[in-house]
């Protein structure tokens, strides 16, 4: 199911992502949902599109943004 806004992310990426950060996983995952609606084009044909979504977007995030401790910081 795409995130149509922020407040719709779950608990976990509105609680530890920064704002910018919650945008890159928002917009990732949505365009993940498309791609993978295609079990092919999925790492494991039993992974479920959700899981391969989220693992995209939460990629995606960590290409702009490293853990630093309990937080998410820029890295730049």
């Amino acid at each position: 199911m795409p995130y149509k806004k922020k407040k719709d992310l779950p608990k976990k990426v509105k609680k530890t992502l920064p704002k910018h950060a919650q945008e890159i996983y928002k917009e990732t995952y949505n365009a993940s949902e498309e791609r993978y609606k295609n079990p092919k084009k999925r790492r494991s044909k039993s992974q479920l599109k959700e899981q391969a979504s989220h693992r995209t977007a939460w990629g995606a995030v960590k290409k702009k943004y490293a853990k630093k401790g309990a937080k998410w910081k820029s890295k730049k």
